[in-house]
Formats: structure tokens, sequence, C-alpha cells
């Protein structure tokens, strides 16, 4: 069975109480000398957070679940919090393309998640990037390095919070490794690629017909003959789980989504953005749990 972290969580969690400011409105200035922080999602706002605890003051431009990155147009209150930012991450590898612009003139330092992965160059390159563990401990270092930098006073607060969320972190892989060692290759079926990273390192196969994800990502009808094929590879009985994005739920996901509960094949949701009053590694622990669940490791 995966190991729990709940502890692990609860103490990031206490970190961000501290913070108090991972959405914060954008047209609220930083207050009481905190460094001004803005990220492009709530997920990597919350890693700032737990990591900066009240010597930050984070604005996430995108904090709800009804919000597409991959479709939002940055307000002027955008443009006003990236101009007073002393420090941006952003997620990158075409994610979230209205941060290209905002940045225009900036003289914030930029951190980039994708860059942070070894593949980020390669064609096909998978963005969710905040869901592989490895990649993910690169950009805690890389956040607390530019923190430091930027209020070297904060300097132990800043490894202390960084050195929880990279615990939890390696955790978090050692759970999976936990799932690819007991699930031994279970077939899945992942109709959009958010959860491609965890299946990858639980060491699950993917059984979609090529082109069904990546229609649906790009918010493309799937062809019917790919839709066909998607619906048989459910009816033959050999996938274990359905893993879904919660935010990318077109009409043909639907159908698979129907066939799978239909077979008694349980369907997986995850999320781009963190629901409210959530850490990003209770996120993490609760996607892992349930992919764990899912597929009986």
């Amino acid at each position: 069975m995966i190991k729990p972290l709940a502890a692990l969580a609860l103490a990031a969690a206490s970190l961000l109480a501290l913070a108090g400011c991972a959405a914060t409105p954008a047209d609220q200035p930083a207050q009481d000398g905190r460094i001004p922080v803005v990220a492009t999602t709530n997920v990597y706002g919350s890693i700032v957070a737990e990591i900066g605890g009240d010597r930050v003051h984070v604005t996430s431009i995108i904090d709800s679940l009804a919000k597409d990155p991959h479709e939002y147009e940055a307000t002027a209150r955008d443009r006003l919090a990236v101009r007073g930012a002393a420090l941006v991450i952003e997620n990158g590898g075409g994610y979230d393309p209205f941060m290209t612009d905002l940045l225009d003139g900036s003289k914030a330092e930029v951190i980039t998640a994708s860059d942070a992965h070894p593949g980020h160059d390669a064609e096909g390159f998978n963005e969710h990037v905040w869901f592989d563990p490895t990649t993910m401990i690169t950009v805690v270092g890389e956040v607390q390095r530019a923190l430091t930098t930027i209020d070297p006073e904060g300097r132990a607060q800043f490894a202390q919070g960084a050195a929880a969320l990279t615990t939890a972190l390696t955790t978090a892989g050692q759970d999976l490794a936990a799932i690819k060692a007991e699930a031994r290759g279970a077939d899945v079926f992942i109709t959009e690629p958010v959860p491609g990273y965890l299946a990858a390192a639980a060491g699950l196969v993917d059984t979609a017909p090529e082109g069904f994800s990546s229609a649906v990502e790009e918010g493309h009808d799937v062809a019917p003959a790919t839709l066909l094929a998607a619906l048989k590879v459910i009816r033959d009985g050999g996938v274990t789980a359905v893993l879904a994005n919660g935010q990318a739920a077109g009409s043909e996901t639907q159908r698979v989504e129907q066939e799978a509960k239909a077979a008694g094949i349980p369907v997986v949701t995850f999320t781009e953005i963190l629901p409210k009053d959530t850490t990003y590694a209770e996120w993490m622990h609760a996607a892992i749990a349930s992919l764990a669940a899912a597929v009986g490791a």
C-alpha cells in the first residue's frame, strides 16, 4: 500500500496558513515588506506560499476551476500585478501563453516550471509538469533560491518550507513507485494528458486510441472512428480505470466515462487547478491516493 502524506501535507498547510494569500486579488498590493509574487495558477501560487510563508504575498491569476489557462485572456489587473512583482512563476510549455504579453517590460525574475523537465523541448511534450514529482522538486529548489536572493533574511524560513515540500514530493514519488510494484503495468484509459506523468510513474499503460487525448486537449472533435475504437477498448474489458481531466469534459469523454461506469470500471477525475482551501501537497496526496484505489494498489 502507498505511504500516507497526511503529516507532510499538514506541515505544508501550516506554512500556507501563515501566508494566507495564495489567491489574492490581483489589484491588492504587497504589504508589510512581503515579497510580491505572481503565479499563473494557484498550483504554483500554493507552492510559493508553502515555501515563503508569511514573507511572501502571492497573487494567483487563475484560481478557479472555471478558468482555462490555455484560453485565458489577461486583464489590466493582471498586468498591474505582474508589473509590481519581484518574482513570477509560470508553467510554460504553451500552457499559460497569456503570460508572454504580461511579462513584456517586467523586471521580475521568472521561473518557468516546464523548463525543469528534461524533455521540455521534445515534440509532443506533455506540459502538465506539476504532476511530475521529480520535476517539481527542481522547481521547489528554484523558488527557494529566488526568494532567498530577493530576501536574504528569510533564508532559514525558505529552507524549512522547501525542505518540507521536497520531502512531500519525494514521498509522492515513492508512493507512485509502490503503485507500480503492485499494479504491475495495469491498463488504463487516459482521456486527456493531465494525469499522464502520474500514470507513467505508476507504471500504468495508456490504452486510449492514438489521437483521442490530443483531440480532447486541443478542444477538437474526436474523429468518429477514433471514438468507436475508444468505446471498443472499454467494452473489451481490459481497462482497469479511466483517468480523466474534470476540466476537459466534452461529449466524447462523457461517452467513454459512461461506458466505463456501465462496465463497472472506476473513473478517476483530476483537475488542473487547486480546489479552495487545499495546499499543493495535500492535492498531490489526494490525487495519488485516488489513483492507487482505482487500480487496486
